[in-house]
């Protein structure tokens, strides 16, 4: 679990300074970079995810430690990260070839970090606890990034997908692609809660069934001399 936090870290900063470097030589500065940089869904992900794996790192009690150890805090990540790599690999792998390290960032973060985290949620999160009307709540945050992005985009002229550059595409037809992505999403995520649930029961019956220590021992014949206290 460290060694994911440490590489997911390892990853945005990677893609931060590839970013900040490529906008210098662009003209657009520092600044620049940093809006940039912020306005993709991939990087504020993947921010989210090592953010939830360091947390679970840490003994320190806080209010921002605790949010991102919930069980439906990290299922609607897994579900955030998982459409990360799918909507990579089937809508934008094909419209550019990185090289170099822009190639181990594009790896780290599309495929690498989504296959730790999901793994990760799998095995370490409990989610007895996580409800169908979740995913409602953790469809906001695909919801109101996507209003962010166009309002950049109009704004600019600027738009992080092209799945959802409306002055290519129109306002219709991007819209369209938006809500089609929400819908993946909205599917991801219900399977998540399904996957858990289904996790939750099998170990419930597996709890139910496995043979008391006690009840065995008081079955067994006291051996002369044996002290009650052991």
């Amino acid at each position: 679990m460290a060694t994911s936090a440490a590489l997911g870290w390892m990853a945005l900063a990677l893609q931060f300074a590839l970013s900040l470097q490529l906008s210098i030589a662009h003209g657009k500065g520092v600044f620049g970079g940093l809006v940039i940089y912020f306005s993709f869904f991939t990087i504020l992900t993947n921010l989210l995810v090592a953010l939830a794996l360091t947390a679970s790192l840490l003994r320190v009690r806080s209010g921002v430690i605790e949010f991102f150890t919930r069980p439906g805090v990290n299922t609607g990540i897994a579900a955030s990260i998982a459409l990360v790599g799918i909507a990579y690999a089937l809508l934008l792998q094909h419209l550019w070839h990185p090289e170099g390290l822009q190639l181990v960032a594009d790896m780290l973060l599309h495929y690498v970090m989504p296959s730790l985290f999901l793994v990760y949620w799998w095995v370490a999160v409990p989610r007895g606890d996580v409800r169908w009307t979740s995913v409602f709540a953790w469809m906001l945050y695909p919801v109101l990034y996507f209003v962010y992005a166009m309002t950049r985009g109009a704004l600019s002229g600027v738009y992080p997908y092209p799945f959802i550059n409306a002055a290519e595409l129109g306002y219709g037809q991007a819209l369209a692609n938006a809500l089609g992505v929400l819908a993946g999403f909205a599917a991801l995520a219900l399977l998540l809660v399904v996957m858990g649930r289904f996790r939750g029961r099998a170990a419930s019956n597996l709890a139910v069934r496995k043979p008391l220590p006690s009840l065995v021992q008081e079955r067994r014949p006291r051996a002369e001399g044996e002290n009650d206290v052991q």
